[in-house]
């Protein structure tokens, strides 16, 4: 097993930032279920912060400590800006979106894109370092389109590193811009997880936390022989009680979880403070659609979910509902 850097925030587990998934309800949730993981929100673009509703992107619950925002930007002088805020807001790390392959990202010449101009992440790094004290961190894929990961990755790596950047978050795939949708880039490039071992050895004073294509708890063991975290993302969040098993396997915690049934009352309860303050229902509900992944009758809790949820008559009851069905069959 590496020997880990020096950090204030333990990365051995982390939830990745989700388009459209990983919001503050979502990161509630999980936070239910593991005391430990560390959460990222889902990526929030410069413009969105500088000119949006500041409130809806960056509110969350004191719960979810620790919690990194993933910013998605070029500009430094905008990303910088953005960094100040996520400080100001209380988040727990800055993270740099240099991975994400969608259509929206590649018009506005980041996500995936900056894997070709690692020198402008590194400015980005460094002016975003200097305005804050939190982690500035990078998240990237090992390589866009024709690159040789070899030299794309440990480029990037080795610009950010000089420019102040400790943890870098591996997805271990290329990410085709020409030719994939950004659901294909997901799945279709083959995952390269060698690659993100040797480069933990050769920067062996960085922090490197492999992600992609991870779904068991014994997947993290085997990758934590090789680097300092792992990053479970879809899985994560379709089966959001695999976390159940991290506290106590990953981070050595003692104690007990809570059971599925204590999630879903706590969670409840959270639905229906929100619910007060104007937020619908179907939008913290879907969160809890795979809670019981894998137990009994579970479909009939996840049908009745997703043909009430969107009722204006249903209220935070629906929950303990479809538990109901599903008991009951």
């Amino acid at each position: 097993m590496p020997m880990k850097p020096a950090t204030s925030i333990d990365r051995t587990f982390c939830v990745a930032p989700m388009l459209d998934c990983t919001d503050r309800h979502e990161r509630f949730l999980a936070r239910l279920i593991t005391k430990r993981a560390v959460l990222y929100t889902e990526m929030i673009t410069t413009g969105a912060l500088i000119f949006g509703d500041r409130q809806k992107f960056l509110a969350f619950d004191a719960s979810e400590h620790p919690v990194a925002l993933q910013l998605g930007g070029s500009e430094p002088d905008a990303m910088t800006q953005c960094a100040e805020l996520v400080q100001e807001w209380g988040y727990d790390e800055v993270n740099i979106n240099v991975g994400c392959p969608s259509d929206r990202v590649q018009s506005g010449s980041f996500g995936a894109c900056l894997m070709q101009t690692p020198d402008l992440v590194a400015q980005n790094v460094k002016q975003m370092q200097a305005a804050v004290d939190i982690p500035v961190t990078v998240k990237c894929r090992i390589g866009v389109d024709d690159q040789d990961p070899e030299i794309a990755l440990w480029n990037l790596v080795e610009s950010c590193a000089d420019a102040g950047c400790t943890t870098f978050l591996v997805h271990a795939r290329k990410a085709w811009l020409k030719g994939l949708s950004p659901k294909e880039n997901r799945d279709i490039p083959p995952l390269d997880y060698p690659l993100v071992y040797r480069l933990k050895e050769d920067f062996p004073e960085l922090e490197i936390v492999v992600n992609g294509g991870i779904n068991t708890i014994e997947a993290c063991k085997e990758h934590l022989n090789y680097v300092d975290g792992v990053m479970m993302g879809r899985e994560a969040y379709s089966n959001p009680y695999i976390m159940s098993r991290v506290d106590q396997e990953l981070y050595a915690e003692q104690g007990q979880p809570l059971d599925r049934d204590q999630v879903l009352a706590h969670y409840t309860a959270y639905v229906e403070r929100n619910l007060s303050n104007g937020v619908r229902l179907n939008h913290m509900s879907r969160h809890v659609v795979g809670l019981y992944h894998g137990e009994p009758r579970s479909r009939l809790f996840r049908r009745h979910l997703s043909e009430n949820a969107h009722k204006p008559e249903s209220t935070a009851r629906l929950l303990m509902d479809a538990y109901e069905a599903m008991i009951h069959g």
